[in-house]
């Protein structure tokens, strides 16, 4: 156990940590890709024949996922989404050519878009084993690849007040990032089919709020200490806390294709951490009921930027376009501050045309899935030095 300054004792995992030296509201980017085996574009079980050929020195900015056909890339902790996006496309493009020799390919989107539950292989790690000790058969459902974003907070209570408020954004983020229309190989009608795909997990979702860090340490602990879950990071919730790093993770948003996709949605993550944290009230939750928060989830899932998202306190639906330019306004001063103002431009023309409407556009004029994907291989290097 550790002490607090709050006079208060919390458990080690919990301990929350001096603010980064490069200052408040650094950023860290997560992004979880496909391999592909570049002659028939489908998933390739591969992870133990690709990590041990990577380059020297970056095994820990690339790590096994769930599935063997997933690997995980990250970067370090950067002071600013423009080079936090340039050591991205260095990894995207460092991992390509350690796929090329092998027949290989990356990819980036929230599915595959023709994989089937029957050719899924689980990822040998003791972390992914656990999952599928504890999952069963779920852990073998076609993997989900998304975008995590993680923006350092000074302090744990300000943490929590501004993931208290990210809760109530988790529908527009997703609607925004919508990148898997496909699954099995048919169009689902949804722009987000990762999003109850991946709700078959359990510990998923938007969570409550909470009143108090101390609280949600406690909501936690409890299933630590009843060997529920070995450590924090097993809850895999649309927006969370994460004491190790001192930072706000947000998970909705399925991966995006391109560098730049990603670049305006994690700049615009950095801001809204930012807004909540310097002008947010502080209080704990703003009334907005889990039934309507979980409703919008699901019209952002089903329709994407084409939502009519639910405002509580107007008692109608809003266009989601409608709400996003209400949030870039207030967003538009905190991301000139933290030099992502150019980043954040980009978020408008991504509404316009979302991931999935392209992949949906591609489908059509390409009349294959597979050619598909292969485009999709294309534009992961895109803009990648």
């Amino acid at each position: 156990m550790t002490p607090q300054s709050s006079g208060t004792t919390l458990p080690a995992w919990a301990t929350w940590p001096e603010p980064n030296e490069q200052g408040a509201y650094t950023v860290g980017i997560e992004e979880e890709v496909m391999l592909l085996d570049q002659l028939t574009w489908a998933l390739a079980s591969r992870i133990d024949s690709v990590l041990p050929r990577l380059p020297h020195g970056r095994t820990a900015s690339f790590t096994a996922e769930t599935h063997g056909s997933a690997l995980e890339i990250q970067t370090g902790v950067h002071g600013a989404i423009g080079s936090a996006i340039e050591e991205l496309g260095a990894l995207r493009r460092e991992l390509d050519e350690t796929l090329k020799p092998l027949s290989m390919r990356a990819a980036s989107a929230g599915t595959h878009p023709f994989a089937v539950w029957q050719e899924i292989v689980v990822s040998a790690g003791e972390r992914y084993q656990f999952v599928y000790g504890s999952m069963r058969e779920l852990a073998r459902r076609e993997p989900t690849f998304g975008l995590h974003v993680h923006v350092g907070v000074p302090d744990a209570e300000r943490a929590i007040h501004a993931a208290n408020r990210l809760r109530t954004e988790v529908p527009l983020l997703l609607a925004l990032s919508v990148n898997s229309p496909f699954w099995q190989g048919r169009d689902t009608g949804l722009g987000s089919a990762r999003t109850p795909l991946f709700q078959a997990f359990p510990r998923v979702g938007i969570p409550r709020a909470f009143h108090s860090y101390a609280e949600y340490v406690e909501s936690v602990d409890v299933l630590i200490r009843c060997g529920a879950v070995p450590e924090p990071t097993f809850l895999w919730w649309d927006v969370r806390p994460q004491p190790r790093f001192g930072t706000v993770e947000v998970r909705i948003m399925d991966a995006q294709t391109t560098l730049a996709d990603t670049a305006g949605l994690a700049a615009l993550v950095q801001s809204i951490v930012r807004l909540e944290v310097e002008e947010g009230t502080g209080t704990y939750d703003d009334g907005i009921p889990p039934e309507v928060l979980n409703e919008n989830r699901f019209l952002a899932a089903r329709d994407g930027m084409d939502a009519e998202l639910i405002a509580h306190d107007l008692n109608t639906r809003v266009p989601a376009r409608e709400l996003l330019s209400d949030l870039l306004v207030l967003c538009r001063p905190h991301a000139e501050d933290l030099g992502c103002g150019a980043e954040l431009d980009t978020v408008s023309r991504l509404a316009e045309r979302t991931g999935a409407r392209r992949q949906l556009d591609l489908s059509r004029s390409l009349g294959s899935l597979p050619r598909v994907v292969a485009v999709l291989a294309d534009d992961f290097l895109a803009g990648a030095s």
